[in-house]
């Protein structure tokens, strides 16, 4: 008997990573489609990598000439640029090419599409936030993020689509770009400098990738999902400068400067999530301790910083 097909839309990414390593080792027949090639170091064999420049119609035709059963979209990327300021390239890429997937996928074989959302979509919104709250998109990127949310709750209510959207708030793990902010804190208390942040009384949710993946696995093996939304978090409220000394105790090493950064304009300063609901649907709950989720990913950026 064939296996499933699994195709992960930025699977070459954080989170896409992650999963398509976690799918292949479940014994999935595993495809990754992004626009940029796995680094050696992270190549999953076995898996199909398929990369292209550009995400457009022909490419679409192609890649989904073949049939799968399961599509995870983990495509796209932060961005909180206004519109006039390049914000229209942001919802193109975040709405666009899931009308695009969605227009030429094989519906007769596919048994589950989930999106992968953003805790973004509530705007300012107060916390805990709910799947029942009306969404209130703040910039380009969480309009883009809230009309894939509308538009496959749409084609599941008029044509069964077998779709469902889990809204992520913040995850991180090892081999997260250096970039965001954990990572950034943990580079520089390993370099032992002054770090300026905001005075990180911002209170947000942080959940370690390993649950994420696993609660993505449980969603997709799930028909309870379809036509839903859901938050995927840890459902833990903490401050980003709790976070911050965390971390400094954990390296005991690095200096926060906080207040010399500004707050960004319109930041909802309590984003955290009521995860009830997937934990109804589906039984699904994180594992993994923030405290034990921080030492973990501290440990794999010291081996990977270890020449700094």
């Amino acid at each position: 008997m064939p296996k499933d097909k699994l195709i992960v839309i930025g699977g070459t990414g954080f989170i896409g990573h992650h999963l398509v390593k976690k799918a292949k080792f479940l014994g999935w027949d595993v495809s990754s489609l992004s626009l940029n090639k796995p680094q050696k170091n992270r190549i999953i064999e076995g898996v199909k990598y398929i990369t292209s420049e550009y995400f457009d119609e022909s490419l679409v035709k192609k890649v989904f000439s073949t049939s799968y059963q399961y599509v995870v979209n983990l495509s796209g990327y932060i961005d909180h640029s206004n519109f006039s300021q390049g914000g229209k390239e942001t919802i193109i890429s975040h709405f666009d090419n899931v009308r695009k997937i969605v227009e030429f996928i094989d519906k007769d074989s596919l048994k589950c599409f989930v999106n992968i959302g953003s805790s973004d979509e509530y705007g300012p919104n107060l916390s805990p936030q709910v799947e029942t709250q009306r969404e209130y998109p703040i910039s380009p990127y969480s309009f883009g993020k809230t009309a894939t949310t509308h538009f496959l709750e749409m084609i599941n209510r008029t044509e069964n689509f077998p779709s469902c959207t889990l809204r992520l708030f913040l995850v991180y793990g090892p081999g997260q770009n250096e970039e965001r902010f954990i990572p950034q804190i943990i580079k520089g208390c390993l370099l032992n400098e002054n770090i300026k942040t905001s005075k990180g009384d911002q209170i947000r949710d942080f959940c370690y990738v390993d649950d994420i993946v696993e609660g993505i696995i449980k969603t997709i093996n799930s028909k309870l999902v379809y036509g839903n939304t859901y938050n995927l978090a840890s459902g833990f409220p903490i401050k980003i400068n709790k976070i911050i000394n965390k971390l400094r105790k954990i390296i005991k090493k690095g200096t926060p400067l906080f207040g010399e950064i500004p707050y960004r304009n319109g930041e909802n300063m309590e984003l955290y999530a009521n995860i009830k609901k997937i934990q109804k649907d589906i039984d699904w709950v994180p594992q993994t301790s923030l405290d034990e989720g921080l030492i973990k990913t501290v440990e794999w950026y010291q081996e990977k910083w270890k020449d700094l």
